[in-house]
């Protein structure tokens, strides 16, 4: 089911949350927005940052790139992403991204069903200090049916 509520937002409009330093998330539509649909945001994208390996039990997931380049493991397979490429990442696949440059860098990430604003709503705390309790992370990835799997890209 869909929500027939009309959103018009500008480029910086949006639900601003944290998943760690230097990666800002703004949500252009959340579940709650669309009666659980689908998420729609943008992810900022710090120079050569990016989430642990991990997988989406029931979650698939899209990313869009608008700005830089990145890396992006899907299973076990490696690909290179620039501006305007496009990655679908189905659910209880492995995969994590990498930022490649030395500058921030953006893409856009579609989640359905949607969602996980309310993962990044308990993640960003967690992440301010730069080093949270290992533990604690996984457990609220288990929460959101996710599991935790590795550490994040490297550049090579």
């Amino acid at each position: 089911m869909t929500s027939t509520q009309i959103n018009v937002l500008t480029p910086r409009e949006g639900l601003r949350l944290q998943s760690g330093p230097g990666r800002d998330l703004i949500f252009k539509l959340t579940g709650e927005d669309t009666g659980g649909a689908f998420d729609y945001f943008i992810v900022e994208v710090a120079p050569y940052g990016g989430p642990p390996l991990h997988v989406h039990h029931k979650q698939e997931e899209t990313i869009h790139v608008l700005k830089g380049k990145f890396k992006v493991r899907i299973g076990d397979e490696i690909f290179y992403l620039n501006e305007g490429d496009f990655a679908y990442l189905p659910s209880k696949v492995p995969h994590a991204f990498l930022n490649l440059t030395n500058e921030g860098a953006e893409i856009i990430v579609v989640y359905t069903p949607g969602g996980g604003h309310k993962f990044f709503a308990e993640l960003g705390p967690l992440m301010h200090n730069g080093s949270p309790d290992k533990k604690v992370v996984a457990q609220l990835f288990e929460k959101y049916d996710m599991t935790l799997l590795g550490p994040p890209l490297s550049q090579d």
